[in-house]
């Protein structure tokens, strides 16, 4: 019954993320990521020209992610549905086309290769498992069952987690289980993190960290 209600869950976000975009010039958001509108950092400053990002600093991978997805974010972060200090700032003066514009760019920029999985074999296999197949005895459903296979991403909803940088998933899990953030289709995301345990979240992180990403339709 659960895995029957997290499915139909699933098919009516996968119905809005379906929505009809508009379509971004990449050539337009390069210059916005080069230089920035004149009211905020540009975006290469944290997320690099090729959008590979950093895992230190907890800084995503854009290269290659869903261009509507990438848009929903900034969408959101202007609209204040989804909350960074850091990430507000830079794109409150953004117009709707300067957005499409930017997450066309990045979407189309070629996914970097990913980063070399650590010595340590139980905490992989443990990260494999709940990317794979969740642990249904705590109502944690499988990465893949909503990101889709190999966990390279579904749409504008759910983005592309293989080869995304493992800090920025541990934050952004540790986020979800806090509150702090909650612009995710229907709440999905926040109730798999509050089941989820503190090694569950190295584990994922670092698992999904280590496969390597293939980009989005329409990127390289």
């Amino acid at each position: 019954m659960l895995k029957t209600h997290w499915r139909l869950t699933l098919a009516g976000a996968l119905l809005i993320s379906g929505a009809v975009q508009a379509q971004g010039v990449a050539a337009d958001g390069q210059k916005i990521v080069m230089q920035g509108d004149g009211s905020g950092a540009p975006c290469l400053a944290c997320h690099g020209l090729d959008g590979a990002g950093n895992n230190a600093a907890g800084f995503p991978r854009l290269a290659g992610l869903d261009a509507a997805y990438i848009a929903k974010q900034m969408r959101d972060y202007n609209s204040g549905t989804r909350v960074s200090p850091i990430m507000q700032p830079n794109v409150d003066n953004l117009s709707e086309q300067q957005i499409l514009d930017v997450a066309a760019y990045y979407a189309q920029q070629p996914v970097p290769a990913a980063a070399a999985a650590p010595d340590d074999a139980e905490l992989l296999t443990l990260g494999e498992k709940i990317a794979t197949r969740g642990d249904w005895n705590q109502y944690i459903p499988a990465c893949e069952s909503c990101h889709g296979p190999d966990s390279q991403g579904m749409g504008s909803a759910f983005p592309g987690l293989a080869g995304q940088h493992p800090n920025y998933i541990k934050q952004q899990l540790n986020a979800w289980r806090d509150g702090s953030r909650q612009n995710d289709p229907n709440q999905l995301m926040t109730g798999v993190a509050e089941r989820l345990s503190e090694q569950q979240i190295e584990a994922v992180s670092t698992y999904l960290g280590a496969q390597q990403a293939v980009a989005a339709e329409g990127g390289q």
